[in-house]
């Protein structure tokens, strides 16, 4: 009655009866709080509903029954869930895990603790090899008396070691070369120091390679600051021998090794180019002759103004040495990269053909260790190093240029009897590849690609074809990023530039 009064203070007597009416429709509704009531809006609803979870499991395949009493208690439910579950069900199919997964399963494996110790031994300044297993009898299938049948792919743990190890030869030809590039063009050169990756082997001669060509006077006009770098005759390798022990029984036989660096020099490159194929003046009459690029023949058979030519230096150093050694068993390794590499073919081809004749029976097996080398010769000189039986292993990069030139070799067929016209590759061969590298980008540049040390990098990791990298790799890192951080993956750089910080605190702090 209070709020009837306050309406009457406050409205005119003529307007009551609207308020009472009202007031009594108010009075006449139960409250949906009740348990006893009904709403005609309510039954409509669940209606509804139904009809739409009907619609809804038709649509998904399968009509599940509701009891009646569990109808009102169920509907609800059922609804939320069977939207969600459809709902997710395409959500999972929208990401496609099936490709995703490796991708984010490498990640995870790349940031693992494990991953993470790995890596900082990898990138150590600490130098670790894998095992050097004995050859003992088996030494002469190792050096290629076989072709390496059967040790290629799979790639066997031992012939990975020996194939490291003589291209770390090559790389100590190269670092003793740019420590002092220069040479005297008015005396003999001193003998030349080199720091031998291996201390079991001592060197006995150093190796020079002379230029056929010149440089136009004007050259030295326009830019006389080239230095060493137009000089004729050049420091290109040495030979050395095994002088241990116990190397020496670990492989079997004492090994001798010629190792010679790639191209450095403006007239180097200059015979890189020099394409045609000449005549090699040894060619047994009996046999096709054999033609091999003339640049490549230059370097190796010019003489200079105070050094021998490089076949002659070779020579007269296997024969000293086989001499030296009469009566043991003796081995001749050849190595090289790039240019290095091409001469190692036209170097034990003279070994074989030239000291042979003149050591007999006592002569060594011969065999090259090529590292992204060029084609040297036809058909023809491919058939006299195998005639000469000088055993010859490309190491070749699926990504490098360098070993697809020059010249372009002719196929069968029609062309078949013209074989002799093209270029030709000679010996076994193990391909490596760039993107098989966990640490490298698959895009790496040209010069990546041929790179020395990213050649030993993919050997040390190399397992088969048809395999990943190996994750128990053991050659550091640290060369590799140094000379191609900008091919090697950011994830790596950063932590080689934060592992280098955090040693050069360590060495702050212990210094105070």
């Amino acid at each position: 009655m209070q709020t009837i009064q306050i309406i009457n203070a406050t409205l005119p007597a003529q307007n009551l009866h609207q308020i009472e009416f009202k007031r009594s429709n108010f009075k006449c509704q139960q409250s949906p709080l009740n348990p006893n009531y009904t709403s005609t809006l309510t039954k409509h609803s669940q209606k509804s509903t139904k009809l739409h979870l009907s619609n809804l499991e038709k649509l998904l395949g399968s009509t599940p029954t509701i009891e009646p009493a569990q109808e009102s208690r169920q509907l609800q439910p059922v609804s939320k869930n069977g939207l969600q579950e459809n709902r997710g069900k395409v959500l999972l199919e929208g990401l496609n895990l099936a490709r995703l997964w490796p991708q984010v399963k490498s990640a995870a494996e790349d940031m693992s603790p494990r991953h993470l110790n790995r890596l900082q031994r990898l990138l150590s300044k600490t130098i670790e090899y894998s095992p050097r297993n004995g050859l003992g009898s088996r030494w002469r299938e190792y050096h290629g008396s076989r072709n390496w049948e059967g040790l290629l792919d799979p790639l066997d743990e031992n012939l990975r070691r020996e194939v490291v190890r003589y291209g770390e030869f090559v790389q100590a030809a190269y670092h003793a070369f740019h420590s002092d590039p220069a040479m005297s063009t008015e005396e003999a050169p001193l003998p030349r120091h080199v720091a031998m990756p291996d201390r079991t082997y001592k060197v006995t001669k150093s190796l020079y390679a002379t230029s056929s060509v010149g440089l136009p006077k004007w050259v030295d006009d326009v830019a006389p600051d080239l230095g060493w770098m137009t000089q004729r005759s050049s420091w290109i390798g040495y030979v050395a021998v095994c002088d241990d022990k116990r190397e020496i029984q670990r492989m079997g036989r004492r090994d001798i090794v010629i190792a010679l660096r790639g191209t450095a020099t403006c007239l180097e490159w200059a015979e890189n180019v020099r394409a045609q194929l000449v005549e090699m003046s040894e060619s047994e009459p009996d046999n096709s002759p054999s033609r091999v690029e003339s640049g490549f023949w230059s370097l190796y058979k010019t003489r200079g103004a105070h050094v021998p030519s490089l076949a002659e230096s070779v020579n007269e150093e296997i024969r000293r040495l086989v001499e030296l050694y009469k009566g043991e068993n003796l081995s001749i390794t050849v190595t090289g990269h790039s240019l290095g590499a091409a001469l190692a073919l036209l170097v034990a081809d003279g070994i074989s053909s030239t000291c042979a004749s003149d050591v007999g029976e006592e002569m060594p097996p011969v065999a090259v260790f090529s590292f992204g080398g060029p084609r040297v010769g036809d058909k023809g000189f491919a058939n006299r190093i195998e005639s000469n039986n000088v055993k010859v292993l490309r190491i070749v990069n699926n990504q490098d240029l360098i070993t697809q030139v020059p010249g372009v070799p002719m196929g069968g067929g029609i062309m078949g009897d013209m074989m002799q016209m093209g270029y030709s590759h000679v010996g076994a061969e193990l391909r490596v590849d760039t993107k098989m590298s966990p640490f490298l980008k698959p895009d790496a540049d040209v010069a990546c690609c041929h790179d020395l040390e990213a050649y030993l990098h993919l050997v040390d990791g190399f397992l088969a074809s048809n395999c990943p990298f190996r994750s128990n790799a053991k050659r550091s890192l640290v060369k590799l990023i140094h000379e191609q951080g900008s091919n090697v993956k950011k994830l790596y750089t950063s932590k080689a530039n934060a592992l280098s910080l955090n040693l050069e605190r360590q060495r702050s702090f212990s210094a105070v």
